[in-house]
């Protein structure tokens, strides 16, 4: 089920949810270091976490699910955020390099088919950055968290269920080790506790973050024993960055995956 967008805008307006995006943004940009020149696309409730990327990355664009509802997305200047149904994205294949699901792997009903329609619109060389609740973790037990609402993941079921839909995880992590809280002076101790759970409560994190690459099929071609004759046996392989000027450059020139003004 999904969170209503006035609720999670009202969260993240808050001072504990201006503490959380932080956290998460720093815990992004250690993945993502750069963006620059790509398009990037953010689905669920993505937005607090999109705004560093804006003035560094080609193109980026907040899609909002249906049952989630939508709202205009940033408050200034051209609009970046639109409705869409999940399993149908309105964009042509392989056209962002980089998908961040934030509020969506946890809530959704069509996780597969969802899965499925990002890897169509992700370039060869692309990134999927999952951030879901862990089963551990404070999050995803107490109700005035936003991740609270839907099913949470160990960081195994999250890597299998991506390795299960054609993606290849490239790297874990973890964030939000704070309660949340609405104590001040936990928000404001809140970078040392993140600091301290990295190193030692692991597990008991209330998100994980994960990274993946976009797997494709390949032909291995091998002799098969006591014959001359060359057969081909599929292989998967993580697509990367060499694969992308073949596609992504005409993806890059569409005007399709615009979100509309509003």
């Amino acid at each position: 089920m999904w969170n209503d967008v006035l609720d999670l805008e009202e969260f993240y307006g808050s001072t504990l949810g201006q503490t959380t995006a932080r956290l998460l943004r720093a815990r992004l940009r250690e993945v993502w270091p750069s963006v620059r020149g790509e398009n990037v696309l953010g689905l669920g409730y993505a937005t607090p976490l999109l705004r560093p990327f804006v003035e560094e990355a080609q193109r980026v664009l907040a899609f909002m699910p249906a049952p989630q509802g939508v709202t205009r997305w940033p408050r200034e200047g051209r609009n970046r955020a639109t409705l869409v149904d999940e399993m149908d994205l309105p964009l042509p294949d392989r056209s962002v390099d980089r998908v961040l699901l934030v509020h969506a792997v946890e809530c959704t009903e069509q996780l597969r088919p969802m899965l499925r329609e990002i890897w169509r619109v992700m370039a060869d060389g692309g990134r999927l950055i999952v951030v879901a609740p862990t089963r551990a973790g404070f999050w995803s037990q107490v109700d005035r968290s936003p991740f609270y609402q839907g099913h949470p993941y160990s960081t195994g079921q999250l890597a299998a269920l991506l390795r299960a839909n054609m993606f290849a995880p490239l790297r874990q992590t973890r964030a939000l080790y704070m309660p949340p809280t609405r104590s001040r002076l936990a928000m404001r101790m809140a970078p040392a506790v993140e600091r301290f759970g990295q190193r030692w409560l692991g597990r008991f994190a209330g998100v994980s973050v994960i990274e993946s690459g976009k797997q494709l099929y390949a032909g291995i071609a091998e002799r098969a024993q006591n014959q001359t004759v060359a057969v081909v046996r599929p292989k998967l392989r993580v697509a990367s960055s060499r694969d992308r000027p073949q596609i992504a450059g005409a993806a890059r020139n569409t005007k399709d995956g615009e979100a509309p003004a509003s």
